[in-house]
C-alpha cells in the first residue's frame, strides 16, 4: 500500500498561529445524574448503534433544558446527538422546543443550542450538525478552541456547549483522517516548553512508546511496565503514556500502576539521555500537556468515550519511532495505524481482544495485533498476527481470569515479582506475560526487517 502524502502532515498547509496556551484553571466535577445525562448515553452509542430516545426521557430531558440549571456541556453533547440521531421518534419534540427555524436550518439550530460563537466556530458548527466533514484546518481552528485553557467564567455558555456538540457528533459519526490531522496538530501546540525542542536521541535503537486505554482496568492485571522491560530487553528505550481516570472505568490505570511501582517520570525530552530506569520512562499527560490533562473532568460529564480515547495514545512529543497500543474497537486497528504515522512513529502494533482493550493479550478470545511499518522507500507495509497461530499454541488457555480485587498495589507487586524471577506463581499471569513477549517478540521481528528492507 502506497504511502500518501497524508501521513506526513501534508494533507494540507498549516496555518500559523500563535503557540500560546492559558494557565490551566478548569477543574470543576459535574453531575452526571440528569435526564440529559442518560439521553447521551441513550443516543451516543456510535455509528451503527443509534437509538431513539423514549417519550419519558424526552418528558424529562425538556424539563431539565427549561429549568435552566442544565450544564452547559451537557447540553452541547445532547443537542450534538440529537442532530444526528437517525430516528425521527422523539426528535420532533426536541426541535419544537427549539423553536421552528431551528427545526429546518442549521444556523438557527447551533445559534439556540450554541450562542454566541466566533462565526469561524458557528460556520463549523453547522456543517457538524448538517452530516458534513471538515477539512483538516477546520478541524486545526476547532482544536485550537476546544483546548484553550482559559477560565470557564470569563467565557459565554454557547462556547461549553460547542465543546460538547463536537465532542458528541464527531463520537457517533466517526472521525476523518483530515479532521484527527487538524485535531492533532492542535494537540501538538498545547505540549509544555520541556517537550517542545527536538529531543535528545536515545541511546540504543531508539524509543518505544506503550499506550493503554487511559481509564484502565477493573478486571484483570495491567504487564505494561514488564513490556516496556521487555522492549528495552531489545535494545530500545521505552516510554509510557499515563494521565488521569476520564472513565467509564474508575478503578485503576497504568497511571496508579506507575505511582505504585515508584516509576520515573518524564519532564523534559532531555532526561532521554540519562540511563533508562528498569520498566522505562512514565510520561504523563498532565505534564506533556495541561490543556488537555484538563479535559479529564469534561470527558467524565460527556460519560462517552470521544475521540480524545484514540488520538490521546498517538501524542509523539519524544519522536518515538515505535508504537505499542491497542483498540477498543476492532475496525480502529487500521485507523490507529494511520494516526501513528501521521504522529511521526516509523512503526506500530496494533493489538485487538487485550484484556478490557489493554496491552495485555488474550489467551483464550481471538486476540492479536496488527503491524504496520515504514520500508526503506516510505511505503506503509503492513501485516496481522493472530493469538491463533500455531506458534502461540502453548499459551492457549480456555478462558481468562476474571479479577474481583484487583488494586494497583496488588498488581505492582506482581510486576516486581515477575521482574525479578521470571514468575509470580500465579498461572494466568506468568502464562500471560509469557504470551505478550512472544507475541510483540515476533510483531517487532517483522517491523524491524520491514525497516530494513528485507524480504520485500
Amino acid at each position: 500500500m502506497p504511502l500518501t502524502n497524508s501521513y506526513n502532515g501534508q494533507t494540507a498547509a498549516r496555518p500559523e498561529v500563535s503557540n500560546s496556551v492559558y494557565p490551566p484553571e478548569y477543574g470543576e466535577l459535574y453531575q452526571l445524574g440528569s435526564a440529559l445525562a442518560g439521553g447521551i448515553r441513550h443516543i451516543g452509542i456510535g455509528k451503527y448503534g443509534n437509538k431513539a430516545l423514549p417519550p419519558e426521557l424526552v418528558k424529562a430531558a425538556l424539563a431539565e433544558l427549561e429549568s435552566g440549571q442544565a450544564n452547559p456541556l451537557q447540553k452541547g453533547a445532547f443537542w450534538g446527538a440529537v442532530a444526528v440521531m437517525d430516528s425521527p421518534d422523539g426528535k420532533a419534540a426536541l426541535a419544537a422546543y427549539l423553536g421552528p427555524a431551528a427545526q429546518h436550518n442549521a444556523e438557527a439550530y447551533v445559534a439556540q443550542t450554541c450562542p454566541g460563537l466566533p462565526p469561524p466556530l458557528h460556520a463549523i458548527a453547522c456543517k457538524l450538525v448538517m452530516g458534513q466533514t471538515l477539512t483538516a484546518q477546520e478541524a486545526y481552528l476547532m482544536g485550537q478552541f476546544l483546548f484553550i485553557s482559559q477560565p470557564l467564567a470569563s467565557q459565554p455558555p454557547g462556547h461549553e456547549a460547542f465543546r460538547g456538540m463536537v465532542m458528541s457528533v464527531l463520537r457517533i459519526r466517526y472521525e476523518t483522517d483530515d479532521e484527527y490531522q487538524g485535531l492533532l496538530w492542535a494537540l501538538q501546540d498545547t505540549f509544555a516548553p520541556g517537550f517542545g525542542p527536538p529531543p535528545v536521541p536515545a541511546p540504543g535503537r531508539g524509543l518505544v512508546q506503550l499506550a493503554e486505554p487511559f481509564d484502565g482496568v477493573e478486571h484483570s492485571h495491567l504487564i505494561t511496565p514488564l513490556l516496556a522491560a521487555f522492549f528495552q530487553q531489545q535494545g530500545y528505550t521505552a516510554i509510557t503514556t499515563l494521565g488521569r481516570n476520564p472513565g467509564p472505568k474508575y478503578l485503576f490505570t497504568a497511571r496508579e500502576l506507575a505511582l505504585a511501582l515508584g516509576q520515573r517520570f518524564l519532564y523534559d525530552t532531555r532526561q532521554l539521555a540519562e540511563p533508562c530506569p528498569r520498566y522505562g520512562w512514565a510520561m504523563d499527560q498532565a505534564v506533556l500537556s495541561p490543556a488537555l490533562d484538563q479535559w479529564v473532568e469534561r470527558r467524565r460529564t460527556i460519560i462517552k468515550r470521544p475521540f480524545l480515547s484514540t488520538i490521546e495514545k498517538v501524542l509523539n512529543p519524544a519522536r518515538a519511532k515505535l508504537l505499542v497500543c491497542s483498540v477498543f474497537h476492532i475496525t480502529y486497528q487500521q485507523k490507529m495505524v494511520d494516526l501513528a504515522l501521521r504522529a511521526g512513529f516509523k512503526g506500530v502494533m496494533v493489538l485487538k481482544r487485550g484484556l478490557e482493550a489493554s496491552l495485555a493479550p488474550s489467551t483464550a478470545k481471538a486476540s492479536g495485533i496488527l503491524c504496520g511499518a515504514l520500508d526503506p522507500a516510505g511505503q506503509l507495509r503492513t501485516t496481522t498476527l493472530e493469538a491463533s497461530a500455531a506458534a502461540f499454541a502453548a499459551y492457549r488457555r480456555p478462558a481468562d481470569d476474571v479479577l474481583e480485587n484487583a488494586s494497583p498495589e496488588a498488581n505492582a507487586a506482581l510486576v516486581a515479582q515477575y521482574a525479578a524471577q521470571g514468575q509470580t506463581g500465579q498461572p494466568d499471569f506468568d502464562n500471560r506475560v509469557a504470551f505478550a513477549q512472544a507475541l510483540y517478540g515476533q510483531g517487532l521481528r517483522w517491523v524491524e526487517q520491514t525497516w530494513a528492507g528485507e524480504g520485500l
